[in-house]
């Protein structure tokens, strides 16, 4: 009757009793087993902006391993431009990342110069310095509002991408593109920053500045924000020197890596950089993602800082050694010799390697090393033992970009080898129809 009772009245609390299961006599209980799964990611998933596949092991909402698949997205960059002359891969080095068009040309015009000995005058240097400032700020802001995104914090994407708008109208005032903007050129660059143009600089100049406050608030002292950061995706030092990471995601974790400061280049070592790292705003490095946000943040104000001191103390004078483009390609065709040239793109250090041989139109080898291919090996110690749910925020800390790492090695047997263009048609013709049987 009591029992009855209480099923039908709600105001009766009903306890359920605790069974106890006792292991028979002279045996011990065995102790339980991990259940771990597998959950696969990408190659092409709604997460990714870029093929790659993510496998990660699961233990409950635990990530206890990761395997990270690359060579989905491989364009044949490099084999294209042994086979153009160096005017058209330098259009084509443009083109191997829209975020860092002005970071892949100038190492790729830096490396053709000194292998050709092509000298470059003040006033250009100023100017590719002033445009690598610009692309920096332009793609920190974007990775602002991407990593807000992934946070589920779709009001701050739209407010970061908004006032990104305004650097973006300035490297289109400067060079009539928004993107990959064909300002390098080999011994200078095509165009010149005019007396009417310092204005419009210095006010999106003024703008940040004015805005900088809020941003700080918005990602480094928001609580939200904070409670998805702080702890997650961490990079001790000691891994992020033994994975050889660069950029942000190296400088997150404490090291005062930076190219302009390391090896400076143009007239980066006329304004003596420092690599800025979380102990500038005060903080001791943990290498997590809100470390990665505070060096993207403090690295805008030092762009701007760049970019004003370079209008001011630009020389006059002329932007390049070769006037005419023909006079430019009989020197370059004339040239023998290894190059090498680097720039501290926004995502990290990039280098271009080229071989020059006389007589020829086009480069018998060029190399290019984009960032990402050092930051991803970050991920495996990032994702060790966080949630599920950030994933998302971790993947997108390092800023990737897989199509301007990407690459193809084939071995065989031990051997490596060569795929032809017909090959490797004949291998993609023969997949496609194994694949719909």
């Amino acid at each position: 009757m009591a029992d009855r009772e209480k099923e039908h009245n709600p105001g009766i609390p009903v306890v359920a009793e605790k069974v106890k299961v006792e292991a028979p006599p002279g045996e011990e209980r065995p102790a339980p087993v991990p259940t771990t799964y597998e959950v696969p990611i990408g190659p092409i998933h709604p997460a990714l902006k870029e093929p790659i596949r993510l496998t990660f092991k699961i233990e409950g909402e635990r990530i206890r391993g990761v395997e990270v698949r690359t060579g989905f997205a491989h364009r044949g960059i490099e084999l294209m431009g042994t086979k153009r002359n160096l005017i058209q891969v330098l259009y084509l080095s443009e083109r191997i990342c829209g975020i860092c068009s002005i970071s892949h040309p100038i190492a790729f015009t830096l490396a053709v110069e000194q292998a050709a000995g092509i000298e470059v005058p003040a006033r250009a240097q100023y100017i590719r310095v002033i445009f690598s400032e610009l692309e920096r700020i332009h793609s920190h802001l974007l990775w602002a509002g991407v990593a807000a995104h992934e946070l589920g914090f779709d009001t701050l994407l739209h407010l970061t991408w908004k006032v990104r708008e305004k650097v973006l109208d300035i490297l289109e005032e400067l060079s009539g593109n928004r993107i990959d903007y064909a300002i390098p050129i080999f011994g200078g660059v095509r165009r010149d920053i005019t007396p009417e143009q310092y204005p419009k600089v210095g006010e999106m100049i003024r703008y940040y500045r004015g805005l900088s406050d809020e941003l700080m608030d918005a990602f480094l002292r928001d609580p939200s924000v904070e409670a998805r950061t702080r702890g997650v995706g961490v990079l001790e030092p000691q891994e992020a020197e033994a994975l050889c990471a660069v950029g942000p995601t190296a400088r997150a974790s404490g090291l005062r890596k930076d190219v302009r400061q390391d090896r400076p280049y143009l007239v980066y070592g006329d304004y003596a950089v420092k690599a800025i790292t979380p102990e500038d705003y005060g903080l001791k490095p943990l290498g997590d993602v809100y470390d990665k946000t505070v060096v993207r943040l403090l690295e805008v104000g030092q762009s701007l800082d760049l970019i004003e001191r370079c209008l001011e103390d630009m020389p006059p004078g002329p932007i390049t050694s070769f006037p005419k483009i023909p006079a430019l390609l009989a020197h370059l065709k004339k040239a023998a010799g290894e190059g090498l040239g680097w720039h501290e793109a926004p995502r990290g250090e990039v280098i271009h390697y080229i071989r020059l041989e006389g007589g020829l139109d086009e480069p018998s080898v060029w190399k290019v090393k984009a960032p990402t291919y050092s930051n991803l090996m970050s991920w495996k110690p990032m994702f060790e033992d966080q949630e599920i749910a950030d994933i998302p925020i971790i993947a997108a800390s390092i800023d990737p970009c897989i199509c301007c790492m990407d690459r193809v090695h084939v071995v065989r047997e031990g051997g490596e080898a060569w795929v032809t263009k017909e090959e490797l048609l004949k291998l993609s013709w023969e997949k496609t129809r194994r694949l719909t049987r």
